[in-house]
């Protein structure tokens, strides 16, 4: 080891370290809210016993006690957020809150669905359908599109499904959109962030929590333009009304952002270009930082149609937009051969 460490001091590029870092008071950093996931727990496999660990393991009693008190610990998750959502229903983005006529818990009663509550909604019309699936993602970490396609397949009985998570990986994004369906209308639903575990009291009981906020269906236009390259317009969003069973559109001009993936990999969205068109919470930001912010380029980046690009290695594009409560959907098109 000492001669490891002599060849290592030998050849190495000396660095001198210092924890006491030059303060600039001159300059502000701006941030945003940000997430902390744990690391994914080991797999467990499960047979007519029960879940049990495949692999060796000497504290076999420990695994056997964890595995109890994680069952627990996601019967109490699921519990508290069948409780929440049928305090608070569901708020669309056209702000209007509907709430449920009834939710009967299924994680409760044994069935092992990966949908964990049926409903109904208040104050739908008679006659028209209203038979509601509601599933929830995980506690820690974002709804997956394995997930998505398990709902979509036991949710053939229901007229509609609500997947509420606290985020949703692109994958999840897409699969919700080409899983859309006439006869089954999905609603991707984000989980207010202080309604997550370990919340529990801090939450304010107010009439407008919000607690699950839906967000619309991207609407866009891919046009081909000059030598082989493709432009997207954002005609607006597409809000669904669940009492009412029709869908509206928003104007593009009331979305806070939206960005393009000029070659989406159906995995991983990479920004290619970026948009803000209403600048109103710019602008305030701009006033807050005295200032400095630069209109010039704001204004560059107000526009709802993108710049020219070409066809990529995947021929997809993705669409992401971003509403003002931070809420965020995605909408996915082929390009090329592969329209």
């Amino acid at each position: 080891m000492d001669e490891i460490n002599a060849c290592i001091a030998a050849n190495a590029e000396q660095e001198e370290l210092v924890d006491q870092p030059e303060v600039v008071r001159n300059v502000v950093r701006v941030t945003g809210p940000f997430t902390v996931e744990g690391v994914k727990p080991e797999e467990l496999s499960l047979d007519e016993d029960g879940l049990f660990d495949p692999t060796p393991n000497e504290f076999e009693d420990d695994v056997e006690v964890a595995v109890q008190d994680e069952g627990q610990n996601i019967l109490s998750y699921l519990a508290q957020m069948v409780s929440l959502i049928r305090m608070d229903g569901v708020t669309f983005p056209n702000t209007t809150r509907t709430k449920f006529a009834r939710i009967e818990s299924l994680f409760e009663q044994g069935s092992g669905s990966t949908i964990h509550a049926e409903a109904a909604w208040e104050g739908a019309a008679d006659g028209e359908p209203n038979n509601v699936a509601i599933a929830f993602g995980p506690q820690y970490g974002p709804v997956t599109a394995h997930q998505v396609e398990e709902l979509v397949r036991a949710s053939r009985r229901y007229d509609e499904l609500v997947i509420a998570g606290f985020s949703f990986d692109a994958a999840a994004a897409a699969a919700i959109q080409e899983s859309q369906h006439p006869k089954l209308k999905i609603h991707m639903a984000h989980i207010r962030p202080d309604a997550g575990p370990g919340m529990e009291g801090l939450l304010k009981d107010t009439p407008n929590s919000q607690l699950f906020t839906v967000f619309g269906q991207p609407e866009i236009k891919v046009d081909e333009v000059e030598d082989g390259e493709y432009q997207v317009k954002l005609l607006g969003v597409d809000i669904y009304d669940p009492l009412k069973g029709e869908v509206k559109s928003s104007g593009a001009d009331k979305v806070a952002a939206w960005f393009l993936d000029s070659d989406f990999d159906g995995r991983c969205f990479c920004i290619t270009q970026a948009f803000f068109p209403n600048q109103d919470a710019w602008d305030k930001i701009a006033k807050s930082l005295g200032s400095t912010a630069n209109a010039e380029a704001f204004a560059a980046f107000k526009g709802t149609v993108s710049l020219p690009f070409p066809v990529g290695k995947h021929k997809r594009i993705a669409v992401k937009v971003i509403d003002p409560r931070g809420n965020e959907v995605m909408a996915i098109a082929q390009l090329g051969d592969g329209r």
